[in-house]
């Protein structure tokens, strides 16, 4: 099925259930169902059928889903089945917590180069990164082939280095920056900010 024709929302409930299956499998269990992943999530058995069947039939009424299989599967719809090169720019507290962590490599993703524009951290060691010059960024991307970014820069250059990172050939962002950023058509942006997070979640509160 073609990707545009996926709802994203759809496309969002995958690695909720990627990490769930890759939980169970690392427990030592072998087939799993919807009814299970759904308990596991909070999400209803026959949403995860109707969103497992927007790319095929990967179980069998009666024996559920083989958790290797479908975490090959879903790895594959994601494209996680190979490893994407992706840029940091950005090196305060957020960033550096972003360099240090260890847990993209086996999701599928792998951090090639730490870039800031500020004097004092250009040349410096964040974890086993040196970080570079943030004016280079067209060039180190280009040369590295980097398709896939993270922004952890303040808010009122997030839009100009998203700029830059698309005219070297960039198709994908992650932004950690408190505010929204325009690209054009097939460069896809997602953004992480725990306020808009904290405050969706205090709707709910009494």
């Amino acid at each position: 099925m073609a990707a545009s024709s996926v709802p994203d929302i759809v496309v969002g409930r995958l690695p909720l259930y990627l990490r769930a299956l890759t939980q169970m499998s690392a427990g030592g269990k072998e087939i799993t169902s919807s009814q299970e992943l759904g308990e596991r999530l909070g999400i209803s058995s026959a949403q995860i059928r109707k969103d497992l069947s927007q790319f095929g039939e990967f179980g069998k009424q009666g024996t559920g889903y083989n958790i290797a299989y479908l975490t090959e599967q879903l790895r594959r719809i994601l494209k996680v089945d190979r490893i994407w090169d992706v840029a940091l720019v950005g090196v305060g507290d957020l960033g550096r917590a972003i360099a240090h962590y260890a847990g993209f490599v086996d999701r599928g993703y792998r951090v090639v180069a730490v870039l800031d524009s500020d004097p004092a951290k250009i040349g410096s060691q964040v974890g086993s990164f040196t970080v570079e010059d943030a004016a280079r960024i067209v060039e180190i991307v280009r040369t590295r082939h980097i398709t896939v970014a993270m922004l952890a820069v303040p808010r009122d250059v997030a839009q100009e280095v998203a700029d830059r990172l698309v005219e070297a050939g960039v198709h994908a962002i992650l932004c950690y920056a408190p505010t929204s950023v325009i690209v054009p058509k097939g460069v896809h942006v997602q953004y992480i900010d725990p306020v808009l997070h904290m405050q969706r979640m205090t709707y709910y509160l009494p």
